[in-house]
């Protein structure tokens, strides 16, 4: 198999009232089995943490003072090759009272590879959206202050392809 997104996108959140983490999919690398068939990733799926899930939109507005603004996978993102990769993932909060977040994560300068000449997959990328326009880019472990009204959005990195194309 060519390389996974190699990180969980492990995001936290909270004040002293509410306090949440999650980690963000991406999607599978493509390969080939032993015995020669090859296959494709798979889009929007976990593969460093098994036996999880994101919660519920409705359930995470009711429960922290957030709106879950956009989640979504972004078509064509994987690496291409014989086999493609499954395809990443893009999440938005918006954060409806000042909250402390923090983001856990890696391959923000280079990208996931592929293998037996199948692409390279995308890096990730961790924006803060201020509400007075600004967009912040924060480091693959970073954290900060958001005010009410503000953003974080994940991009996730993207897995490798296999096989020359």
């Amino acid at each position: 198999m060519a390389n996974a997104q190699g990180t969980m996108n492990n995001l936290t959140f909270g004040n002293k009232q509410y306090q949440y983490y999650e980690t963000i999919c991406s999607g599978s690398p493509a390969g080939r089995m032993n015995d020669g068939r090859g296959f494709h990733g798979t889009s929007g799926v976990h593969t460093h943490m098994t036996n999880s899930r994101l919660t519920d939109p409705e359930v995470l507005e009711l429960r922290f003072p957030v709106l879950l603004e956009d989640f979504h996978i972004r078509e064509g993102s994987g690496g291409k090759g014989k086999w493609n990769a499954g395809d990443g993932t893009k999440r938005t909060i918006r954060f409806l009272e000042k909250m402390e977040c923090a983001i856990l994560s890696s391959h923000r300068n280079h990208p996931p590879q592929g293998l037996d000449g199948g692409g390279d997959g995308e890096v990730g990328s961790t924006k803060i959206r201020r509400k007075d326009g600004r967009v912040e880019v924060l480091k693959a472990c970073d954290q900060t202050i958001l005010d009410a009204g503000e953003a974080v959005i994940v991009t996730t990195p993207t897995p490798g392809g296999f096989g020359k194309a």
